[in-house]
């Protein structure tokens, strides 16, 4: 809660909300980067002469963490404009390119889907549904066999980015827009679009996660998985949307713009969802402990053996109890260097989550991590940051025509 001081503010359209220059010439290397990553962390996945299982896996792990960034800034949005909030039109912008960058992201999906339509030996040694000789022997996926299959599961994966990309660039259109015409209009029109955004980002997520990474053992089941991706993708939103914004302003952007009182209702957000994540973990958890039906155990049972228990124990330590008992001092989140801190510890903790979701599935005789899963954070990772530059490119930062946005500028915590 918040008030607001009514003294006009106004932002200046000039070079302190642009990227400028520079940045194009460093999406140029983030894109060189991605390029080498992806093409080396192949060439390490041909060498390991396992029909590309290690290098799919790892490929699968860093293209879901950055695109569980870019659902969480497109829940943002959405959120903002359903409730009508004042206090976040300073950093709504960051959160648009975010979830603008869902466009190119479903471009790096095809080197899953493209061998998957193809049936090679390389797709069924991630997803072991596409093998024939699998349905033909395994009753479980055969029965399932009718959703579990290459070409549905293609369908369902355009569906999710149209539906994705559609709202994002609705968003930011209507948005970039607005700078250029200051019509109100659009406000309303984005406000009114919110719910529906919602809906299908919810239906959208959940049956992702079931799709590309609780199918992955087919076997097993679970209906509070697209809840608990959920949860942790936008607890790393917030996380990168604090780093960013201190990196940001540590370059002499948006230093006016977005302020300490910013800065610790994100703090508050990250706080709080950060319990979300934990309270999804371990009602997932404890469901299917108590419940103990064989079919649902085998997959913690897996990550609880072999040196993946070790993972565990890091997840709820430091992707819970650490964050919580950082996070929870006011003076944390009012210092915005701590809080970046936090934003980038949540981040690897994101990332080591996604890790421990996957990968005991190639590897379940215990821990592996190399060059492969490396090259691929890289790889897709400089893609992912050359896209964010691509879209933002020359344009301003912050929304300077938005409505709300003197609101945003005074918002000061009481």
């Amino acid at each position: 809660m918040g008030h607001h001081n009514t003294a006009p503010i106004t932002v200046n359209n000039d070079e302190t909300i642009r990227l400028g220059q520079p940045a194009q010439m460093l999406r140029m290397i983030f894109l060189a980067v991605g390029l080498v990553g992806v093409l080396l962390g192949a060439l390490l996945g041909m060498l390991e002469g396992d029909a590309f299982a290690r290098f799919f896996h790892s490929y699968l792990i860093s293209f879901c963490f950055f695109v569980s960034l870019s659902l969480g800034g497109l829940f943002f949005v959405a959120l903002q404009h359903l409730v009508r909030a004042g206090w976040s039109v300073t950093v709504r912008r960051i959160s648009e390119i975010t979830a603008a960058a869902l466009v190119p992201m479903a471009i790096l999906f095809l080197p899953i889907l493209g061998p998957m339509l193809m049936g090679t030996e390389a797709a069924s040694s991630l997803y072991v549904w596409n093998s024939a000789e699998k349905v033909a022997t395994d009753e479980l996926v055969a029965h399932k066999a009718p959703y579990l299959n290459a070409g549905f599961f293609a369908i369902r994966a355009i569906f999710y980015f149209l539906v994705w990309g559609v709202a994002a660039r609705f968003f930011l259109r209507n948005s970039l827009a607005q700078d250029q015409t200051g019509d109100a209009a659009r406000t309303l029109k984005m406000q009114e679009l919110s719910p529906i955004t919602l809906i299908l980002f919810a239906l959208t997520v959940t049956f992702a996660s079931f799709d590309w990474l609780m199918s992955l053992n087919p076997h097993w089941f679970s209906t509070i998985f697209g809840v608990y991706f959920f949860a942790g993708s936008i607890v790393s939103f917030f996380a990168m949307l604090a780093v960013v914004a201190v990196l940001l302003q540590h370059f002499g952007k948006l230093s006016d713009v977005i302020t300490t009182d910013h800065y610790h209702d994100l703090g508050k957000y990250l706080f709080g969802f950060t319990m979300f994540w934990a309270y999804i973990a371990f009602s997932q958890y404890l469901l299917i402990w108590y419940g103990n039906i064989p079919e649902e155990t085998e997959w913690f049972l897996v990550r609880q053996n072999n040196g993946w228990e070790y993972i565990a124990l890091v997840l709820i330590f430091g992707h819970f109890i650490l964050p919580f008992l950082g996070l929870m001092s006011r003076h944390v989140r009012r210092r915005k260097l701590l809080l970046a801190a936090w934003g980038v510890w949540i981040l690897v903790m994101h990332w080591i989550d996604i890790y421990w979701l996957v990968m005991p599935q190639v590897s379940p005789e215990g821990l592996t991590f190399g060059l492969i899963d490396l090259c691929c954070l890289l790889g897709i990772g400089g893609f992912y940051i050359s896209n964010l530059i691509w879209i933002a490119a020359d344009r301003p930062l912050v929304p300077v025509q938005d409505p709300w946005l003197s609101e945003s500028l005074a918002f000061k915590q009481v």
